[in-house]
């Protein structure tokens, strides 16, 4: 049984603090570590970027690309993932399979604003899907495999059931 009076912090815990400024036998007398006087010797300063009056190297060298604010992020899922999803039960094929319970199933997590449908993989079963994207391929393996699909958004496109 551990005593109160036997009770110490763990090695290294509370290390002991740097005593600045207490001689120069001290190896850290004078400007204590600093080094220099004025702006750099005092708390709370940064630096950061300033060349002493020059124009910055951030300022000198030109800005490239452009960084859409609007542009749209798809959540990829493949025909293999949601072929696996509904031989697990985590997916109902009788059932129309939305973004919302792509989700539920852990196929798509994150913010996203919609999910695209991609042709990796194989699907065996018949299912109707309701999603913003697919590919091509999808499309095809979809159609193949007697499912459907409807594209949110607006556009209705129907692949033959």
């Amino acid at each position: 049984m551990v005593k109160l009076n036997e009770l110490r912090d763990n090695k290294g815990a509370r290390p002991t603090s740097k005593r600045l400024g207490r001689g120069i036998g001290s190896g850290k007398g004078k400007t204590s570590g600093k080094g220099v006087k004025g702006q750099k010797a005092r708390e709370g300063v940064s630096l950061n970027g300033f060349e002493g009056g020059q124009l910055p190297i951030y300022r000198r060298l030109p800005k490239r690309g452009f960084k859409n604010i609007f542009r749209k992020v798809y959540a990829p899922v493949n025909l293999g993932a949601l072929d696996a999803a509904i031989a697990a039960g985590k997916i109902d094929a009788g059932q129309p399979v939305t973004e919302e319970v792509l989700r539920r199933a852990g196929l798509v997590s994150g913010k996203v604003d919609g999910v695209r449908v991609l042709g990796r993989g194989e699907i065996s079963h018949a299912v109707t899907l309701n999603v913003s994207g697919a590919s091509a391929s999808a499309v095809a393996a979809l159609e193949k495999a007697g499912g459907s699909l409807k594209l949110l958004g607006g556009e209705t496109e129907t692949v033959s059931a």
